[in-house]
């Protein structure tokens, strides 16, 4: 097996040639912006690459600076998140964003246990940030990298109970010189040639030093304990609108699944048999003509299946005053909103041609 040194030299000569140009990766020559470093890494948390480029362009065009997105109103910064799920995250981001602005005089901190001690920052991130922004020679871990050190030293240990392996397999691979491009090679060699299935050991610089590949292991590693089903919760959401074309939705708490973001009022979300509509009316946001629709929305979060039937129904002006939770938002104005995707999907249902029919 070849060194640590001759290895990362031959990881950063490949870098060199082949990696990624991506929107939030400085040119040769130029300094990271630790902003950019930041906001595209927790942006790049459970998301791929094609998902979060236009999100990036969007966050930048809109806040510039870290001093920006911590100035903005958090609804805002909610909303534009909308469809990159986790909103967990863009709670924190913006949290993070006025610490830096306000503790930090909106500069970074450089050293990974100052970023450790920011909102939503955790181990990975504050390894990434300290690594490709500042130049620290942090051990960077994502899945990619995980998967890469598996293969390179045949890690056998199922994941996740691999994961101190493969940290310490990183650790000796990490150079002092360059290693923000040193981890972003091990990501980029992750993502294009040392894939999940069928990888290109061929074009792999590190493929003469590999040990999974020379005892034919590679394309089965990293090996990964068995995945446990994902239970099925069900529910009924209300879809209720006024006559003046406005449709009621309700703000989650800060805390939890979807915390913070808007939503379509609605049953609790259990286990077992949906409930019938006149099981549901009990939670329903306002006395009225309830209306089930023919067809619902499915959902799939990390660690369960969401089926939502939908139920639609009409006040009149005036009826229904609502207060904080609750808030009237125009149809034409829903687009706006920090709606998930889940809400965006009944939106969609609800807007549709009419259909449906009391049961």
């Amino acid at each position: 097996m070849k060194t640590a040194p001759e290895m990362q030299r031959a990881l950063l000569g490949w870098y060199d040639r082949h990696g990624r140009t991506l929107p939030w990766r400085a040119p040769p020559g130029r300094a990271p912006d630790p902003y950019h470093v930041w906001l595209s890494e927790i942006m790049l948390q459970q998301t791929t690459v094609a998902t979060v480029g236009r999100y990036f362009a969007d966050f930048t065009r809109r806040w510039p600076t870290v001093g920006d997105l911590a100035a903005a109103e958090r609804d805002a910064v909610m909303a534009a998140w909308a469809g990159l799920g986790y909103y967990a995250r863009a709670r924190n981001l913006h949290a993070c964003a006025q610490t830096v602005a306000r503790d930090h005089g909106g500069r970074f901190p450089e050293e990974e246990a100052a970023l450790l001690d920011l909102p939503g920052i955790g181990a990975y991130t504050a390894a990434a940030v300290a690594a490709i922004a500042f130049g620290k020679p942090a051990v960077v871990m994502d899945g990619n990298i995980e998967r890469v050190m598996a293969r390179l030293f045949a890690v056998r240990e199922p994941l996740p109970r691999a994961k101190p392996i493969l940290r310490r397999h990183a650790a000796g691979l990490t150079p002092s010189h360059r290693p923000g491009d040193h981890a972003q090679a091990l990501m980029d060699l992750g993502a294009t040639i040392c894939t999940p299935r069928k990888p290109v050991c061929g074009l792999c610089p590190l493929s003469e030093g590999c040990v999974g590949r020379a005892s034919g292991l590679a394309p089965e590693l990293p090996r990964k304990e068995p995945k446990k089903a994902k239970p099925t919760r069900r529910g009924l959401a209300f879809w209720l609108e006024d006559g003046q074309g406005r449709v009621l939705l309700r703000r989650r708490p800060d805390t939890g699944l979807l915390g913070g973001m808007m939503e379509v009022p609605s049953t609790p979300w259990e286990e077992g048999a949906p409930p019938s509509l006149p099981q549901a009316l009990r939670h329903a946001p306002e006395r009225a003509a309830w209306t089930l629709l023919d067809a619902g929305v499915r959902h799939t979060f990390t660690h369960f299946h969401l089926e939502l039937a939908v139920a639609k129904a009409v006040v009149k002006k005036g009826m229904a005053g609502k207060a904080h939770p609750f808030r009237w938002v125009a149809r034409e104005a829903l687009e706006g909103e920090a709606l998930p995707t889940v809400m965006r999907k009944i939106a969609t249902l609800a807007l549709g041609p009419p259909s449906g029919g009391h049961r």
